[in-house]
This record gives C-alpha cells, structure tokens and sequence, in this order.
C-alpha cells in the first residue's frame, strides 16, 4: 500500500494558478514547482501526471474560481464602462498567459481560452445589448489594458468614451 497524500491538492492547485498566472508556463520549470509548492517530484507527477497536467489543472481552476465569477458580473453590467471595469479589475494573469504563451502551441489549452473568452465576450454583448462582435472589441480593449500595466488610468480615459454603448 502506498503512502497518504502529503499536501492538500487544493492548496497546491490555487498555489499552481499564481505561480503560472506572474510567470508564464515556460517561465516555471518543474523545480520551481516542487521548491514553491511544497510538493516532492515524485508526488507531483503521480498525482498530476507531469508539469502540463499540472498546468491545465491550474488552468481550469483559474476559469472556474476567477473568470467564471467575472461572466456572472458582466451579466449583471449596466453598460460598457462597467464592463470594462469588472474585466480591467479581475485577476486574470493566468488567462492572459495562456492566450500569450500557450494557446499558439497547444490545442487543449487553446481551447479553454477561446472558451473562456468567449463566454465573457457573450456576457458583456448579453448584458449591453450589443453585437457579439462588438462585445469582443470590448473585451480585446480591456485586456489590453491590462497587458499595458495601468488599467486605472488607460480604463479611465476609455470609459469616457464608451459612455454612447450603454
């Protein structure tokens, strides 16, 4: 019989999704993993099978704990400065990341991204009554801000103007 889990996987997951949403998939390697984590090698590959199983895991956590919440916001957006706000102000290293880094290279992670903003694409054109397409103009303006580091400021100047689509 083997030996009990050591670490909480939970733990691990959330500690996984920060860890690869401040520095990128290819900026971790497999010992940072295990030396942050708090995980031997060899637990970490039997439970998640090697550093990209580990990776999606933390990947589908960051969708469900941090965009999804996000989606139901935008639902709720009274009109495109809010929107804009809710997206500039959510934590989504992790998901930039991904659409940066992994999902040019690797189809699974490819799709939860498109997934991802796809839905939040939906949300926002739901919630403003606008074209979906429009919705993504939105959504690709607001990640941009974030990507430029200052999303007070840059955000604030959009939703000034974005005032016409509510």
């Amino acid at each position: 019989m083997g030996r009990p889990r050591a670490f909480d996987e939970d733990k691990v997951v959330r500690a996984a999704v920060g860890l690869f949403g401040s520095r990128a998939y290819d900026g971790v390697s497999v010992d940072d993993l295990v030396t942050h984590l708090g995980v031997h090698r060899n637990s970490l590959y039997k439970t998640f099978g090697s550093k990209r199983g580990l990776y999606l895991v933390a990947l589908r956590r960051h969708l469900a704990d941090d965009v999804r919440p996000l989606v139901d916001a935008l639902a709720a957006a009274s009109d495109a400065a809010t929107a804009l706000r809710l997206v500039t102000s959510a934590g989504l290293g992790l998901l930039l990341l991904a659409a940066a880094e992994r999902a040019p290279v690797d189809q699974e992670v490819a799709a939860e991204v498109t997934a991802a903003l796809g839905a939040v694409d939906r949300a926002i054109a739901d919630a403003l009554g606008i074209p979906t397409d429009l919705a993504a103009a939105l959504t690709a303006a607001a990640l941009g801000i974030l990507l430029r580091g200052n999303p007070d400021s840059v955000g604030t100047a959009l939703s000034q103007r974005l005032d016409p689509l509510a």
